[in-house]
């Protein structure tokens, strides 16, 4: 995996466009995204899509991430299904990452607590959750996530439940 420093965060959004959002005191509904979910909404159609989309009309909900789930997201794009699928859509990883870096607040766990059986990378979405205060955890993983059903009260929902869910709120 790639590792980008806190700082590589600001520095990439020094390239004309402006950094992550530092708060949204309207926000309401605090989310996390786990990587699978914002490959495919970023890359691909279908209901991720479709709830990124929705998220970024609404200035009720704030879409949170780490550092650790943005330098996974890094790495994803950088892997060659995703950019075959970049140079479909004439983006590169850079630009890609950059436009969803734009789009999150960015919270910083103080601990990862050990809490996802099997996939010690999904303890960091737990961990980002709770730093952010997070009303949602959205994921596609039916292996490790789901199964858990909530964490600390956070709820952990796949995207067609999550879209369900915003759109009456």
């Amino acid at each position: 995996m790639k590792t980008i420093s806190p700082q590589s965060w600001e520095q990439l959004g020094q390239s004309g466009e402006q950094g992550p959002p530092t708060n949204r005191p309207e926000a309401r509904v605090r989310i996390i995204l786990d990587t699978n979910i914002v490959l495919s909404a970023l890359l691909w159609g279908g209901t991720p899509h479709a709830l990124l989309a929705t998220i970024g009309q609404r200035s009720d909900i704030e879409l949170c991430s780490s550092t650790a789930l943005l330098d996974e997201l890094a790495d994803v794009l950088t892997r060659p299904s995703a950019t075959k699928r970049l140079a479909l859509i004439d983006k590169t990883p850079h630009e890609m990452l950059i436009d969803y870096i734009e789009a999150v607040t960015l919270v910083e766990p103080d601990t990862v607590p050990r809490v996802v059986p099997g996939d010690v990378d999904d303890d960091q979405v737990i961990a980002a959750a709770v730093a952010a205060g997070a009303d949602m955890i959205i994921t596609g993983d039916r292996k490790h996530l789901l199964p858990l059903g909530s964490y600390q009260g956070i709820p952990i929902v796949h995207a067609a439940e999550a879209l369900k869910r915003i759109t009456t709120i």
